[in-house]
């Protein structure tokens, strides 16, 4: 096996991966980042949040490039739930948190805007090797040192490094290395069956055209993403006790489910699915809502769906795994810059992802509970639909934020304060 030596390895080269070894190597650390697949490749979850747009995109140094795209602007969401027949949506502008300069995002290509955010990681300075498997940590006296990967040649290799970053997804080697156990909310569990469909979709009316549509029927819900160039992105999240009742053909089950729901077929009635490419296949995923027991040990912090997943209803995955990423990456500067012991950092790390990852969870709960009643306000949940609800500022626990937002430092005591005055 080759050895090599990095402050910092990441597995995984998703919008969690890329984010996380971006923010490490821009603070002067020699990062590895190592993917299994080769870049372009496909993947769902097309929706975006503020949060990540202006706030993480915006330290990526991103946003510019997200721009010049033709990613749909997406400035809300809308929803056909409970009691009530008629829609019910939310704009992020209602968010006291948002400038109207920044109260939207995009529905993104993910080809595309994984793409983009890991050749910026390579920019940064990111040595990104792609089309290399991780199978497993490399531990010494209970402490993870490095992984080891195979290469597309099948050539076995170690790496060491100070932290190891997992953020290989769902079905992580990895992840157990950590310890504990994956939890599962059974209240989410079920199977989600998508598509894609071409021109002659139906959209909201402007300035909303751009914006997500979720709507509920009897065996679960639909999403309704619109996409660049007329694409839409369709899905069906089935609950678990309707899933052995579906047509084994997934063709003949897609299309029972869409004529269940009257609101999502006559959005349909014109186009026609995609059946050709990356966007021809009619996929099946499992399992959206589990989360680790624990997202961290020394040396090692799970990240994106490595560490948790949730249902899809506000469209919280790439927030979520972007705003991880962003913590790890806080915490990992922090105790490399020499300021912070490794305990109160990624202690700090976990309770805030936590604490975000509940806040959502608890939000799509209240909401699966509302099938029949009367819906919130959507001034009541805006700033967390956003991404934005956790704040930026300081953080409890002794620390703040650095200036350039990528670092966890020591906050002075009052003494010092008191000192600072006296000069």
């Amino acid at each position: 096996m080759s050895a090599e030596l990095f402050d910092v390895v990441v597995a995984g080269g998703g919008p969690a991966g890329s984010t996380a070894a971006s923010l490490v190597a821009m603070q002067g650390h020699r990062v590895l980042l190592v993917e299994k697949e080769a870049f372009p490749r496909y993947q769902v979850g097309e929706s975006l949040l503020p949060s990540t747009v202006h706030g993480v995109c915006r330290l990526l140094g991103v946003t510019d490039e997200l721009a010049e795209t033709d990613f749909p602007v997406k400035r809300g969401a809308a929803f056909q739930w409970g009691a009530r027949p008629e829609p019910w949506a939310f704009s992020f502008e209602a968010s006291s948190r948002l400038t109207g300069a920044t109260a939207f995002a995009y529905q993104a290509d993910r080809t595309r805007f994984d793409e983009i955010l890991l050749n910026n990681a390579r920019r940064k300075g990111v040595v990104v090797r792609e089309g290399c498997a991780v199978t497993a940590v490399v531990e010494d006296g209970g402490r993870v040192t490095g992984l080891r990967y195979s290469d597309a040649d099948g050539g076995e290799h170690e790496v060491g490094a100070r932290y190891v970053v997992d953020a290989s997804g769902q079905g992580s080697p990895l992840s157990s290395g950590a310890g504990g156990t994956r939890d599962h909310a059974d209240s989410f569990r079920g199977l989600a069956l998508f598509g894609y469909f071409g021109n002659g979709c139906k959209r909201l009316p402007e300035p909303h055209a751009g914006d997500t549509l979720n709507v509920a029927f009897e065996k679960g819900w639909f999403w309704y993403v619109p996409l660049f160039g007329g694409l839409t992105s369709v899905g069906a999240v089935v609950r678990r006790e309707f899933v052995g009742k579906l047509p084994e053909d997934r063709e003949e089950a897609f299309k029972a489910l869409i004529a269940e729901c009257p609101t999502i077929a006559d959005l349909l009635s014109e186009g026609m699915r995609v059946r050709a490419g990356k966007y021809g296949l009619l996929r099946v995923r499992e399992d959206f809502a589990y989360r680790r027991t624990t997202f961290r040990r020394p040396g090692l912090v799970l990240v994106g769906d490595a560490a948790c997943s949730l249902d899809p209803l506000f469209s919280s995955g790439v927030h979520l795994a972007t705003y991880g990423a962003l913590l790890a990456a806080r915490s990992i500067n922090g105790v490399l810059a020499g300021g912070l012991d490794e305990e109160t950092a990624l202690a700090e790390f976990e309770t805030r992802y936590r604490r975000e990852f509940g806040a959502f969870s608890e939000l799509v709960e209240d909401f699966h509970a509302m099938r029949g009643e009367e819906l919130p306000a959507p001034a009541s949940l805006v700033d967390l639909a956003a991404g934005v609800s956790s704040g930026d500022e300081a953080f409890p626990g002794g620390l703040a934020v650095s200036p350039d937002g990528l670092t966890w430092l020591p906050r002075p005591s009052q003494d010092s304060f008191d000192r600072e005055e006296q000069k």
